[in-house]
């Protein structure tokens, strides 16, 4: 049985390989190209609406406001990707790695801005008084096939619910074993405790939780990074050489041990697209639940996600790593170290051997947010599947014993199969996208022009749905005034 799941995870990898490797990073930055010149570069010129828009976020009475659904995405995206993937796009592709984690979460902003702006448009009133919306429900409300986003609610629950809840809980497991000595299964038992009082709660449940430790410990992190880069500042000139140096293989002792510039500008890529999430169709699942005043206002706080997970997280982790010397990183020499573990100790060379514990602890909340997250998001789609009540609790229950038994059994066939739920996803997801596209313009469109009349906070009001490429087929946005 081991050899055929050897031989079953080697077929599995050759799949990913080619498919994470080429095809959906590919797909990504043409996508993320193409909804940057739609939009007009709205990622950027916008950037001030989504900074005002997360500020006058309000606690919504019933449902759940543009803040908390921001965080949930945050908890998602800032997770244990930022601290393992980082490290190793350095060690495979180089310094010139975090430049290409760049472009591809400038990017990716767009692509997120409309993910997530469809999720908005398209969403549907809950019986708790908050809101659904995401990929599933943009599938079935707007290419109007219900079928399609059955199979990738399906597919969802499956790929991130299931297999990567378990991955994550295994995966840090697997570090306070290394650095600690912790059995695995204890630290099992301890992700079960914290997760089940949360998630058997419930999405709005989940929403105050990561409301506040979502920007906590990734304020926390980059400060402790900070200091790092402040005892060290006048290297960092050099580091930043090396960056884009790196980027286009202008110092060959810059490659990373998969060698090449080719190596180097895939890594980047790569890693950055499964740290920011933008196109897969996961955060977009959050950005549907919020209570805001347009699509578009959503989408801009979502966009705003990728950057702080890549440009402000990623780069900090990359900094910290590059700063921490020959002996724990080199360009081109495969060291021990790996992922969590090679950020951990770079962490510790700059500021000593004490910070072992603390990294440990802030790399388990890592983990406990994404799982939170990942719950929500499960949630999301089981609804589009079923309305019956109570779902909630088999969720929790659900992803409360995955975190357990992650940590005590071998995943690598598991994470190899959700890798290709996932790459099924994000292919689904972005040619979803394109096909809405027209939709997207229409929303910013409207978003831009009330902006232009002097309006503070556009409203989606039923003079904007009129401008639509058709008729809204959900009333998530006629207000009680409009039915009467």
């Amino acid at each position: 049985m081991e050899a055929e799941n050897s031989g079953l995870t080697a077929v599995l990898g050759a799949i990913n390989d080619y498919l994470y490797g080429y095809v959906l990073v590919g797909l990504l930055v043409l996508v993320g190209i193409f909804f940057t010149v739609l939009m007009r570069g709205g990622q950027f010129t916008l950037m001030p609406d989504a900074l005002r828009a997360l500020m006058r976020s309000r606690r919504a009475s019933h449902g759940i406001s543009s803040f908390q659904a921001f965080a949930v995405g945050i908890a998602s995206r800032v997770g244990i990707g930022n601290i393992a993937g980082v490290a190793l796009a350095l060690v495979y592709g180089g310094p010139g790695a975090l430049f290409w984690m760049w472009m591809v979460a400038l990017l990716g902003m767009a692509t997120s801005l409309a993910e997530s702006a469809l999720a908005q448009v398209f969403k549907v009133r809950h019986r708790d008084g908050s809101y659904r919306g995401g990929p599933a429900y943009y599938m079935e409300h707007g290419l109007g096939s219900k079928a399609l986003g059955g199979v990738f609610a399906s597919l969802f629950i499956f790929a991130v619910g299931l297999c990567v809840t378990m991955v994550q809980a295994n995966t840090v497991a697997e570090i306070f074993s290394a650095t600690h000595g912790v059995p695995m299964w204890a630290t099992g038992i301890g992700l079960m405790v914290l997760v089940a009082p949360v998630v058997i709660g419930g999405v709005k449940s989940v929403a105050r939780v990561t409301e506040w430790l979502a920007p906590a410990m990734a304020v926390v992190y980059m400060i402790a990074v900070a200091v790092i880069v402040a005892l060290n500042i006048t290297a960092v000139p050099g580091v930043f050489s090396d960056i884009f140096r790196g980027a286009f293989g202008l110092d060959p002792a810059l490659g990373g041990i998969a060698g090449g510039v080719l190596a180097t500008v895939l890594n980047g890529a790569r890693r950055g697209v499964f740290s920011n999430e933008a196109g897969l169709g996961t955060s977009a699942n959050a950005a549907g639940t919020a209570t805001v005043a347009h699509p578009v206002s959503q989408g801009l706080i979502q966009s705003l996600g990728v950057f702080i997970d890549t440009i402000l997280v990623c780069t900090t982790t990359g900094i910290a790593i590059l700063l921490a010397g020959p002996e724990i990183y080199a360009p081109g020499v495969d060291l021990a170290s790996r992922g969590a573990v090679l950020t951990q100790e770079a962490i510790g060379a700059g500021l000593g051997a004490w910070t072992a514990t603390p990294m440990a602890i802030i790399i388990l909340i890592f983990a406990y947010s994404t799982l939170l997250g990942i719950y929500s998001y499960s949630q999301v789609n089981i609804d589009f599947l079923s309305r019956k009540r109570d779902l909630h609790v088999v969720n929790g229950v659900i992803v409360t014993a995955a975190a357990g038994l992650g940590t005590v059994f071998s995943l690598k066939t598991v994470w190899a199969m959700s890798d290709v739920a996932l790459g099924l996803l994000g292919i689904l997801n972005l040619l979803t996208i394109i096909v809405l596209s027209p939709w997207v313009l229409a929303v910013v469109r409207n978003y831009r022009a009330q902006r232009a009349r002097g309006i503070e906070e556009p409203v989606f009001d039923e003079a904007a749905r009129e401008s639509l490429p058709r008729l809204l087929p959900t009333d998530a946005w006629v207000t009680h005034a409009e039915k009467e």
